[in-house]
């Protein structure tokens, strides 16, 4: 009598797998196709990478060794570069986090304060730095004040929907304990909101400090100051030693950076 079931439940187990590979085969040729159109797309040419080789290895030839009788005058451009990022990166915690607390959906004050942050956290994010930093180099000229601007707005973006992650996510039990005390809006936010959630907004702060680091060579490009401002300027002069002493640098920086960042870190967790 229980051979029936059995069968039928069997069957079931059949066409459930038989479904499941099907699913997987039509995504396999999803991800086949994809790839095939980004590769006609980007013009992909891999056999350019060998007859071009020669051109590359005369740049790297030309570049060594480095030109180290310049490091004492890239110790400026350096330093602008990494208090750049640590100028954006303060400001934009400053200026996410009341718009993060707004965008939060379990503290925000009213419906409408939510949809108005969300929309400023999202055009912060969308724009990219390259554009926000070209916007400040016209208002404000040349330097790395406005790479500072630049990554600061940026960050409201990325910090913004990151901390109101966090703060949907905490634990609403203390919140709801101050709010039957009658405790303020301002208290609430002091004494229950902030100790919930401050590990995982230093961290989220620290790692972004470590992604404006990388942002602040790139905006150089644009004539936001910094050793960008200095490898862009030693690349249109060819004076590929001085480059190569630059990557140095550059790499020297980044490195320091990811290391400190992720022992903060892990300090804090």
């Amino acid at each position: 009598m229980a051979r029936p079931p059995l069968r039928l439940a069997a069957a079931g187990e059949a066409g459930a797998s038989s479904l499941a590979r099907a699913m997987r085969f039509l995504l396999l040729l999803l991800g086949l196709a994809v790839l095939i159109q980004s590769t006609l797309v980007v013009h992909a040419r891999p056999q350019d990478l060998i007859t071009g080789a020669n051109g590359m290895a005369d740049i790297i030839r030309r570049a060594m060794p480095p030109d180290f009788s310049k490091l004492g005058s890239e110790l400026w451009p350096t330093l602008e570069t990494i208090d750049i990022a640590i100028f954006g990166t303060i400001a934009g915690v400053i200026m996410a986090l009341p718009l993060a607390v707004l965008a939060a959906a379990n503290v925000t004050p009213s419906r409408a304060l939510y949809f108005i942050a969300r929309g400023i956290i999202g055009f912060t994010r969308a724009v990219p730095d390259l554009v926000w930093a070209l916007l400040f180099v016209t208002a404000v000229g040349l330097g790395p004040f406005p790479g500072a601007l630049a990554l600061s707005v940026h960050s409201i973006g990325m910090l913004g929907r990151l901390f109101a992650e966090v703060i949907e996510q905490m634990d609403m039990a203390p919140v709801e304990a101050l709010a039957l005390t009658g405790a303020r809006r301002l208290q609430i936010f002091t004494h229950a909101v902030v100790p919930s959630v401050l590990p995982s907004l230093l961290g989220i702060g620290l790692y972004r400090l470590d992604e404006n680091i990388r942002s602040s060579l790139v905006l150089g490009f644009v004539g936001a100051g910094g050793i960008g401002f200095q490898l862009l300027t030693a690349m249109n002069l060819f004076q590929y030693q001085e480059v190569s002493l630059l990557l140095i640098i550059v790499f020297i920086v980044v490195i320091a950076a990811e290391r400190s960042s992720a022992v903060l870190r892990a300090r804090l967790g």
